[in-house]
């Protein structure tokens, strides 16, 4: 696993202070639909030139937007978001990885669950593992798999120690996992035990809040 280049947390940061303006961050969001004159920008905005001038200019300087003159009436300019406008603004790719394995106290549920909802999400290869395993998966989590149309292997639960590598990204799923393995792991996600709790509804919870921080992990890395 290795840090991948990204753009400089300066020149984010000094694209975030531009939209910390609410008058300028609705500019950009107008932008995203199309191109505006000045004027244009005054009358959506509800604001003076000068301002508009001054909201224009901070854009600009950060790299934002850009101004090009009109085809037809020469004395008309348009605004433009660039291309790069909104690079930043979201986290990109920040990691390599050549496996990912998910770490729960007995392999039964949350990380269960975490694989295989990786495998729909990204190419890069997954794994699972438990501190403790259990004899075998907990019936709710296969249960949560098939109301929500997730394909779960049937296999055992596996300890940590013969899953892994030295080269693995690892993510805990479960805070007695984290707290047992310290350091090891390269993410933790505080996500509670739905065993324990035992009902439909304590599975369902867990399967989304995977759910949602794989979606949001899986395109911030790549394959090693």
């Amino acid at each position: 696993m290795k840090t991948v280049r990204t753009e400089s947390i300066e020149a984010r940061a000094a694209k975030h202070a531009a939209l910390s303006e609410p008058a300028r961050l609705r500019l950009v969001d107008l932008l995203t639909l199309g191109d505006l004159s000045p004027s244009e920008i005054r009358v959506a905005l509800g604001a003076p030139a000068n301002l508009v001038t001054h909201h224009l200019n901070v854009l600009e300087s950060v790299g934002m937007v850009t101004r090009t003159a009109s085809e037809g009436d020469k004395r008309r300019s348009y605004v433009h978001l660039t291309a790069e406008a909104l690079d930043g603004l979201v986290p990109r790719i920040a990691r390599e990885a050549t496996r990912v394995v998910f770490v729960c106290s007995a392999n039964s549920a949350r990380s269960q669950l975490a694989a295989a909802l990786w495998r729909r999400a990204s190419s890069i290869p997954v794994a699972s593992g438990g501190t403790h395993p259990a004899d075998r998966i907990a019936a709710g989590a296969l249960a949560a798999a098939v109301r929500h149309d997730l394909s779960m292997p049937s296999t055992t639960p596996s300890g940590l120690d013969a899953v892994l590598t030295g080269t693995d990204f690892v993510i805990t799923v479960c805070d007695n996992a984290h707290e047992e393995i310290g350091v090891v792991g390269d993410l933790h996600w505080s996500i509670p035990d739905p065993v324990r709790v035992g009902t439909e509804s304590a599975f369902d919870d867990a399967y989304e809040e995977l759910e949602r921080r794989i979606g949001e992990l899986a395109p911030r890395l790549a394959a090693a």
